[in-house]
């Protein structure tokens, strides 16, 4: 399976969300956008009616809010990948149906607390499952270990789909999610804050080899 890093873009306002994408576009095939609306998760990301600039990129939304099918209805057109969060919502189904129907991509986010079982039985259905290696909001949170477990069971049960990591994920924590199964890495703060960015993702690169 291809192995991919993914920068995570945070951004309060319009212009910050067009300068981060700038910063990175040229470096990556795929950007994620954290959106966030003050009520699932306690911080804003994201939460305006945004443009996205041109780019070759694709771009996945990280959806860490309230009622995702609103969201869904109203931003979908934006953007190649729609993650939902499995604590956000109980309508699964549902939600696979409407993202599908859009012909977008589908996959669920879990929590670190949250285990497998709870979408178990949707791992034939979506393209990606996204594990949650900190408590989600904030750029910077610590790297939980205790998921290293989780990420190598869902490779047991889910030999062929994209399993994506998203948070604490640098230099020292990759090679623990990649031999754990994961193929996609998401990265924030330690791409997007670097002084040096194309230095960051070397680094990255290397221990993936």
């Amino acid at each position: 399976m291809n192995k991919i890093i993914i920068p995570a873009i945070i951004a309060k306002k319009q212009n910050e969300l067009e300068e981060k994408i700038i910063k990175v576009k040229d470096k990556f095939e795929i950007i994620q956008l954290d959106i966030m609306d003050g009520k699932f998760v306690p911080n804003n990301s994201i939460d305006f009616d945004f443009k996205l600039p041109e780019t070759n990129c694709k771009y996945e939304a990280h959806l860490m809010i309230k009622n995702p099918e609103e969201w869904i209805e109203k931003n979908n057109s934006k953007v190649d990948t729609i993650l939902v969060h499995a604590e956000s919502t109980d309508k699964y189904d549902k939600i696979i149906d409407l993202v599908k129907n859009k012909n977008k991509n589908i996959g669920f986010v879990l929590n670190p607390e949250t285990k497998i079982e709870v979408i178990e039985k949707y791992l034939n259905q979506i393209d990606q499952m996204l594990i949650m290696t900190v408590n989600p909001g904030f750029y910077g949170s610590p790297f939980l270990p205790e998921t290293l477990d989780k990420i190598t069971n869902l490779r047991k049960k889910a030999p062929k789909l994209n399993i994506e990591v998203d948070g604490g994920i640098t230099d020292k924590t990759i090679g623990l999610v990649d031999k754990a199964g994961a193929n996609l890495f998401v990265s924030g703060s330690y791409i997007v804050k670097s002084e040096d960015i194309d230095n960051a993702i070397n680094n990255l690169k290397k221990i993936l080899g």
